[in-house]
């Protein structure tokens, strides 16, 4: 069983913030969340959900990878919301393509075949644990699972 890897995106979103010269309550009220809320994420006191992750994203016009550590390269990628229903198609081809099935992606993020399958039915958008998790193992692009970007992007090494 492999568990959640460690991410390191608290630091990437401090320098896209104060690159732009924002406080943190300036960026909190552009993500529509309290300060404190913002404050939890960028110093890894919680994890941030996907949905802000995308909102940071779009806001800095940065790729989801960028911020998640996966590439030094910004990546410019469309403002898009996230499919949930295309990222689950997504997730569901990648683990076809790896010859994984529910079950076994289920024990490598460490929760039970009903998560995958929700999330394959678009029911609910992979949470962000598990797809760094994914990517990270993979090698694969997290904009591409969450449907940001169409190019099926694989990194060989994430340091370059």
């Amino acid at each position: 069983m492999v568990l959640v890897t460690e991410m390191n995106y608290s630091e990437i979103m401090r320098l896209l913030r104060t690159e732009k010269g924002l406080t943190q309550e300036q960026l909190a009220r552009i993500l529509k969340i309290n300060r404190v809320q913002y404050n939890q994420y960028e110093n890894d006191y919680n994890t941030i959900p996907i949905k802000h992750l995308n909102s940071v994203a779009n806001y800095f016009n940065v790729a989801v990878d960028y911020i998640l550590g996966f590439t030094q390269q910004k990546h410019k990628i469309k403002s898009r919301e996230i499919d949930s229903r295309e990222a689950g198609k997504r997730l569901k081809e990648f683990r076809k393509e790896n010859k994984l099935t529910q079950d076994k992606l289920a024990k490598i993020l460490n929760t039970n075949q009903s998560v995958i399958a929700n999330y394959e039915r678009g029911r609910n958008i992979i949470a962000t644990p598990f797809l760094y998790t994914i990517c990270s193992k993979y090698k694969i692009s997290a904009d591409y699972l969450l449907g940001r970007t169409d190019e099926k992007i694989t990194f060989i090494d994430f340091n370059n």
